[in-house]
């Protein structure tokens, strides 16, 4: 099969079977399962889109909104909602309408549902495209190692001086900025005004790495209002974590500004 759908669903026997024997056509399978906390905890990490035929229940099932909208965003998966206006409002009250992926709202046509979900699944590598980190170092051996441990998860752009970096942003807008805070000629906090004085790159987030844990450093690293700073002398493992962090909340911090 080339992709999984887990349809949540109480009723609509007729329509949830159409739905299945369309999606199988395209080699989707469909999962089926009542609307119960415990059997969608079970099975909703293992789709790649959830769709849910909303009927009464979801009056009384605020916490099952609650994990579908929690769930779905913080794994990139596709939530898409069939119902009337009034049920479709219910959902809204708990899902913020933008985390839906798709509405429909009865009466529908199965085959549309049916487009819509294939097309879902089959952009899935899209939908979870590598965010872009540009890091800016002019130490060669630690940019190298940067870049080979988070070039696993991350589409990475390594530049060795502040001009380069000011140069390669100008046409580019990587999602975030790793910056060395000590570099010779053009320094971390110098490349860090000229980000933030162009409108253009203003917006970037900026995280400066350093080799200085003593307290006055980090306050005078941290009075210059980047979005973090990491320790160069961090392990692999809590570099990715704190990079892997900052990314989630800012995806959380981006929903609802």
């Amino acid at each position: 099969m080339a992709g999984k759908v887990l349809l949540i669903n109480h009723g609509n026997a007729l329509m949830a079977n159409t739905l299945t024997n369309l999606l199988k056509e395209s080699e989707i399978e469909t999962v089926r399962i009542e609307p119960e906390m415990g059997k969608v905890t079970d099975e909703v990490s293992k789709a790649d889109a959830v769709m849910l035929f909303a009927g009464d229940f979801i009056y009384d099932a605020p916490e099952l909104l609650v994990y579908l909208k929690d769930t779905c965003f913080s794994e990139d998966k596709p939530l898409c909602v069939m119902g009337s206006e009034k049920e479709i409002d219910e959902i809204e009250g708990i899902v913020p309408k933008n985390m839906i992926a798709h509405e429909f709202k009865r009466p529908v046509d199965v085959k549309s549902i049916s487009a819509a979900l294939h097309a879902l699944v089959r952009s899935g590598e899209s939908r979870k495209q590598e965010k872009h980190i540009m890091l800016v170092d002019d130490d060669t051996l630690f940019l190298q190692a940067m870049q080979n441990w988070l070039g696993t998860k991350y589409k990475i752009t390594a530049t060795k001086s502040g001009m380069q970096a000011i140069t390669y942003i100008a046409v580019n807008q990587p999602d975030l900025i790793l910056l060395d805070y000590d570099m010779p000629i053009t320094s971390g906090p110098q490349v860090l005004e000229m980000i933030r004085s162009e409108p253009k790159s203003a917006s970037i987030p900026v995280i400066f790495l350093t080799g200085r844990n003593d307290r006055e450093s980090v306050e005078r690293v941290m009075q210059l209002r980047p979005d973090g700073y990491l320790l160069k002398s961090m392990t692999k493992e809590a570099i990715l974590a704190s990079v892997d962090k900052f990314f989630e909340t800012k995806k959380w911090e981006n929903l609802y500004s």
